[in-house]
């Protein structure tokens, strides 16, 4: 049991690096289309305004890279767990694990978790835009 133990162990390693990532990353996002707006507020040609969603797709494309990747970790993670502990080989390798829907790029960027952040963030940039035209 030892083994499956330490795999697990390497796995949740993963796991909450991932969802930190998500965290850090929501975190970086807000502050700086906070101090995007703020410049831009100021500045009398509001043309370039519009660069503050740039921003918005780069953050989520990144965001749901990590959400991709933190549910291939937990897929891996749930296939470990059922292992015998002859069969375990220590590898992180996600590949046997891509199978689920759920785990894909596109599934992770509308997911519930990502659109509650960043569809929220759209609409009151766009509001704001609006206010200031």
């Amino acid at each position: 049991m030892e083994n499956k133990q330490k795999h697990l162990e390497f796995l949740q390693g993963v796991i909450n690096r991932m969802a930190g990532n998500l965290f850090f990353l929501r975190g970086w996002a807000i502050t700086l289309i906070t101090v995007l707006f703020a410049s831009f507020a100021n500045n009398a040609n509001h043309a370039f305004i519009y660069i503050v969603y740039f921003p918005v797709i780069v953050f989520w494309i990144l965001d749901r890279y990590f959400l991709s990747q933190e549910r291939l970790f937990r897929a891996l993670y749930n296939y470990v767990r059922k292992l015998d502990e002859k069969e375990i080989d220590y590898s992180m390798d996600t590949s046997g694990v891509k199978k689920d829907g759920t785990n894909g790029w596109l599934c992770s960027m509308f997911s519930s978790t990502l659109l509650f952040f960043y569809l929220p963030l759209v609409i009151i940039m766009s509001t704001v835009l609006y206010l200031l035209h």
